[in-house]
């Protein structure tokens, strides 16, 4: 599911001209209020779904033949004779396309993270020649996705968001840059990162990209900067959130595999080193390491044994929370709802 899509497009129904005044002022009064729903799905599928209901089709890539019918295709021609009048619907079809070139700015990402490093390959993994290949086919295809997506910016002819998603996607490549000089030191997993550092990173690698994005689709719908920050701290504490409730899942699905292995600077990880201090964190690891390979299902345990999960919970709920609270300066519609319900979705964990 391509959440990045979903969550541009719902603001196209918000409705909103303006931040109701008075949203919640402490984040206790979030939780209290937000028990109070009724209508909060249990599952991350169902809440999708829902999702989709309003924003009118599926937005998922894998979804081609919606996106090839001959239907959508005599819309887009109907769209197209549009351009240069004041029609509203221009306004939403100028925050689809957003939602598009964002998700192909992200996929270009992933694409390009697929690069294997050929130093680290091993006779099982392959011939070389083929590795060689693979790695030139995903850089160009990583880079002409990022070409679609800079031409696709310059179409919304606004200054302002195509600085926004510029300046997000120079957030990407440092997050990632940092991400790579981390793990390519030998020593990585014993580095001392803290909680502060590892939000800072995470949110230049995960979140600008959503954070600006949504703040962009209120600029596309001509409101005011208050509700573009509001926008934007959705997108922000939304995308935190998304990010620790998928590093959490390692250490809280029931699983048999011996083999399971996570992400050493994932929240859970180093929430534990940071509880537990430096030297015993590198102790716990000696500890787990059996023939030179790490033992992933005994430190696993060790690691449920600290503080580490529990307190990855408690800031996967407060970045919830966040984003909830931004929710409030928006009215009351089907399209609020479901953003809320997508906050659920990532914060429950029982």
């Amino acid at each position: 599911m391509s959440l990045r899509q979903l969550l541009l497009r719902l603001p196209c129904y918000l409705g909103a001209s303006g931040p109701r005044r008075g949203p919640l002022d402490t984040i206790s009064s979030v939780v209290s209020w937000r028990g109070q729903s009724s209508r909060s799905p249990a599952h991350w599928n169902q809440v999708v779904s829902e999702a989709e209901k309003i924003v009118g089709y599926p937005t998922s890539f894998m979804s081609l033949r919606c996106l090839l019918s001959d239907e959508l295709s005599n819309i887009a021609m109907q769209v197209r004779k549009l351009v240069g009048t004041q029609h509203p619907l221009l306004t939403t079809a100028s925050q689809r396309s957003l939602a598009e070139i964002t998700e192909l700015i992200h996929t270009a990402l992933l694409v390009h993270r697929g690069i294997v490093n050929l130093d680290e390959l091993q006779s099982s993994d392959g011939p070389l020649k083929d590795m060689q290949f693979g790695n030139k086919i995903a850089i160009l295809s990583g880079d002409f996705l990022l070409a679609n997506a800079c031409n696709g910016l310059a179409l919304l002819q606004n200054t302002k968001v195509v600085e926004l998603l510029a300046s997000a996607l120079m957030d990407l490549v440092q997050g990632v840059y940092h991400e790579n000089s981390t793990s390519a030191k030998e020593n990585h997993i014993t580095d001392d990162i803290g909680i502060l550092t590892w939000k800072e990173q995470t949110f230049l690698s995960h979140g600008a990209l959503l954070a600006k994005s949504c703040q962009a689709a209120m600029e596309l719908a001509k409101h005011d900067a208050e509700v573009q920050d509001m926008a934007f701290q959705y997108g922000k504490h939304m995308a935190m959130s998304h990010k620790i409730n998928s590093d959490l899942q390692p250490f809280i699905k029931e699983t048999t595999s011996d083999s399971l292995t996570f992400n050493l600077n994932s929240a859970p990880v180093v929430l534990h080193q940071e509880f537990l201090g430096r030297d015993l964190w590198i102790k716990q690891i000696r500890e787990a390491q059996r023939k030179g390979r790490l033992d992933y299902a005994k430190l696993r345990e060790t690691i449920k044994a600290g503080k580490g999960v529990t307190s990855a919970i408690d800031l996967c709920r407060y970045h919830g929370n966040k984003a909830l609270e931004a929710l409030e300066s928006f009215p009351p519609s089907e399209a609020r709802t479901a953003l809320e319900n997508i906050v659920f979705a990532v914060t429950r964990f029982s």
